[in-house]
Parts: C-alpha cells; structure tokens; sequence
C-alpha cells in the first residue's frame, strides 16, 4: 500500500492549513492510500543547527526522521505569511535531511487570509527539488481562508473540492509510478470507485430525476 505523511505549518489551534491537510488525507484515504499526520503543534523540536545533529534532547526529531524516511509520499500545507512559508514547517524540514527527503513524492497546499496567490508554493518547490524531492505539477492555494470551511471542516466551494481530488489522484498516481508501488492496485481503487460513482449516480437518476450533489473546500492559516 502506498503511503503518505502529512505535516502541517502553523502552530495555531484552529489553524486552515491543518484543515486543508486533513481534507487531501481523506481524499487520499479514500483512493487506498494510507495517511499519517504529524502535528507540530504537538512536538517538541529545536531549532535547527544544521549539520547531522542527532538533538538526542529531543526525541521527537528522531520520530519525524522515521516517520517522513518510511513514506513514499508527502503532503506540505502551509499557511503564508509574509509572502512565503511558515518558520513552523521550514525548520521541521531544515531538521530532515537527504535521507529522509530524497525521492519523496510531494503535494504542496498553501493558505491565505487575503486572496490566493503561489509564493509560498513555489519557496516549498525550490526547497523540495533541493533535496531531490518530486513535487507534483498539480498544487492547492486557498485564499480567503476564513470562509473556506464550514464548521465541519468541510469545503464551501464545489470547484476547490474538485480540485483536491485531482490534486489527491495525481498524488497517488505519481507516486506509484516513481516510488515502484504497483500502478495496477491503485487503478484498481481508482476504477472500482469510478464504478460506485457510476451506480450511485444511476440510482440516483432513476429515483430523483438526475439530481446532483456538490461538495465543498476552504483553508486557514
């Protein structure tokens, strides 16, 4: 099974970009891929002092190496602040190194309280493709956070929503392909929800006259 670690950058406690990153987990979770967040709110970390330090003071960096070392992929979500990424989630990067990073196969989402732009998005590229990481061309801005949500933690907006599927697919995809998990087990997760997809909107058609639903998405920082 295909696996993924999520970090995300704010130590705030009703941070949007946790909630965007609890929103890409489900839609990976449901293409059979397995999640685990790690919440930096929650560690204990150092600031970093370069080098291989070991920061035996600390365990937790040794848990965040393991962690991110034993995935094949990741998701970053990072609120913006001052035009880039948080000091939060750039210091528990600076802690992992090649070993953990290298290879990994990467899903970037950022948020913002104004409107929506990529600056932080692409400071995360140039850091990712630095550790020879791959980022996957397909990325998550959620501007004007506060509104993103509803009080389930759930997406406003059908478009935004949509774009987390597709974002979740390529994530999936592309890390079976440069990771060697089989491509085959995860098409057969993608076709076989396709079909349920189908039958529940062929019941739907002949019962309620081709109603359709929506969904929804938003973040804060």
């Amino acid at each position: 099974m295909v696996r993924f670690v999520g970090i995300g950058g704010s130590l705030r406690a009703d941070a949007h970009s946790y909630q965007a990153l609890h929103v890409a987990a489900e839609r990976l979770r449901s293409l059979g891929a397995e999640v685990e967040v790690i919440d930096l709110r929650s560690l204990n970390l150092p600031f970093c002092r370069g080098g291989q330090d070991e920061y035996l003071d600390y365990p937790d960096v040794a848990r965040l190496r393991q962690t991110v070392k034993q995935a094949d992929g990741m998701i970053l979500s990072t609120p913006e602040y001052h035009g880039s990424l948080s000091g939060v989630l750039k210091n528990a990067l600076d802690l992992l190194s090649f070993e953990q990073l290298s290879d990994k196969v990467t899903g970037l989402i950022s948020v913002l309280g104004g409107q929506s732009n990529s600056n932080a998005l692409n400071d995360l590229r140039v850091i990712m493709r630095w550790v020879h990481a791959w980022v996957i061309p397909e990325q998550v801005a959620i501007g004007q956070a506060w509104s993103a949500f509803d009080p389930n933690g759930q997406l406003r907006d059908e478009k935004l929503s949509e774009r987390f599927d597709q974002f979740a697919r390529s994530l999936v995809e592309n890390t079976c392909k440069l990771r060697g998990v089989s491509v085959a087990s995860a098409q057969d997760v993608l076709v076989a929800q396709a079909g349920v997809l189908t039958t529940g909107s062929t019941n739907t058609d002949s019962t309620n006259n081709g109603n359709k639903e929506g969904t929804a998405t938003s973040t804060r920082s």
